[in-house]
């Protein structure tokens, strides 16, 4: 089972996500470091997303200061990244 690492940005989402895919690729374009936890190869992850988010829906994204997002928007994640300094 993934858990997110401290200090790093973990992502839960599954391919057929369309806002997982959004998000991944907003992540990929800004050029951001993250660990990606494929839900449908991981399907025990899912469990550890729920318990972070207290929701099934995903994608769930766990920051570096232990705050995280649920299907977030684009501007979300600009900003959380941006509070952070991580862009």
């Amino acid at each position: 089972m993934t858990t997110p690492a401290p200090d790093t940005i973990t992502m839960f989402g599954a391919a057929w996500c369309g806002d997982c895919r959004r998000t991944k690729k907003q992540l990929d374009e800004l050029g951001v470091a993250y660990t990606y936890v494929d839900l449908e190869a991981d399907p025990a992850a899912a469990d550890v997303a729920k318990d972070i988010s207290g929701r099934t829906n995903i994608p769930v994204v766990v920051y570096p200061d232990a705050s995280h997002h649920v299907e977030p928007s684009n501007a979300d994640v600009e900003a959380k990244l941006t509070e952070l300094n991580l862009i």
